[in-house]
C-alpha cells in the first residue's frame, strides 16, 4: 500500500488517536495497526459468528467500546477473468460502495477499489496463522460504474456480489493493548458476524474478552460462508443480497433499535 490515512471521515465519525498510520492509496478510512513496520500493508483479521446480539452489546459496553464509524450499507462486487485467474492465485479485486444509513444523497456515498493477495512469506511449510493475513491495497474512486466498465473492458467479469450493514467500534485509548484494533459488526443476509482486525495479540485478547475461544475463529470470506449456507439449505448460490425490498425495511428497523447504546 502507499500513502497515509486522511483525517476526513463520515459525519459523526470519531477518529481514534491511538491508531497509527495506514498505508493506503488516496487517503482511505481504514484505521490500521500501529504496532510494527512488518504489519504495514497487511490486513490481519478473524470473523466470529454472533448468536447472542444483546449479550455481545453488553460485553462491548463493559469494555468501553465506542462507535468510530457509524452504520453503513455496503454493496460489494468481485471481479475476475473468465478463467478465474485471480481466484486461482487467491487474489481478490473488489469495488465497494458505502452509504451511511439514513442518508439518501448520492454524494454521501463512497466507493473504494480493493486488491488483496496472500502475504509472501519465507517460512517453510504451510501457513499456520490462526488469523487471516492478507496484503491489501485500497484506493477511493469517484465513479464505481466507470471503474466497473474499465474492468469489464480489460476482460474482467463481475462474478459475485454481496451486501451488508457495518458498524465499526474501537476501545478506549486507556486500553493500550487494543491500539490498532477495529471491532466491526456486520449484519448480512446469512446472519450477524463480528470482524476483529488489528495486531494478533489484540485480536486474541478482544475475542476472549467478548466470550470467544480460538476454536470460534472463522477465516473464510463471506463468499465461502454464503456458499456453505446455501449448501446447508439446499439452495443454488447466486449473489449474497438481502431479499427484495428488505434493504429499506432493515434500515428502518435497525434505525429504530440501536445495535449499540
Amino acid at each position: 500500500m502507499f500513502g497515509a490515512r486522511g483525517e476526513v471521515g463520515w459525519p459523526g465519525e470519531v477518529n481514534c488517536t491511538s491508531f497509527g498510520i495506514v498505508a493506503e492509496v488516496g487517503g482511505g478510512e481504514k484505521l490500521a495497526a500501529s504496532s510494527v513496520e512488518e504489519e504495514m500493508g497487511k490486513e490481519r483479521e478473524i470473523k466470529l459468528r454472533i448468536e447472542d446480539l444483546p449479550g455481545l452489546r453488553r460485553r462491548l459496553a463493559k469494555l468501553g467500546a465506542r462507535v468510530v464509524r457509524p452504520r453503513l450499507h455496503e454493496r460489494n462486487a468481485l471481479f475476475d477473468t473468465a478463467e478465474g485467474s485471480l481466484a486461482r492465485r487467491e487474489q481478490l479485486l473488489r469495488i465497494r460502495t458505502e452509504l451511511p444509513v439514513g442518508r439518501s444523497r448520492k454524494d454521501a456515498s463512497r466507493t473504494i477499489v480493493t486488491f488483496k493477495r496472500p502475504v509472501v512469506t519465507t517460512r517453510a511449510g504451510k501457513n499456520l496463522e490462526r488469523h487471516k493475513v492478507r496484503e491489501e491495497i485500497e484506493m477511493e474512486v469517484s465513479d464505481a460504474k466507470a471503474l466497473a466498465t474499465i474492468f469489464e473492458g480489460l476482460g474482467m467479469n463481475r462474478w459475485f456480489q454481496y451486501e451488508k450493514f457495518r458498524t465499526t467500534f474501537c476501545l478506549p485509548a486507556s486500553n493500550a493493548w487494543a491500539a490498532g484494533l477495529l471491532i466491526e459488526l456486520d449484519e448480512t443476509p446469512i446472519g450477524v458476524f463480528l470482524e476483529l482486525e488489528g495486531p494478533a495479540s489484540a485480536i486474541d485478547r478482544a475475542a476472549k474478552a467478548l466470550g470467544f475461544e480460538k476454536r470460534d475463529y472463522i477465516l473464510a470470506n463471506y463468499m465461502v460462508l454464503y456458499r456453505e449456507d446455501c449448501r446447508r439449505r439446499g439452495k443454488a448460490p447466486r449473489d449474497m443480497l438481502f431479499a427484495p425490498r428488505q434493504n429499506g425495511k432493515r434500515a428502518a428497523s435497525f434505525k429504530k433499535r440501536k445495535l449499540f447504546s
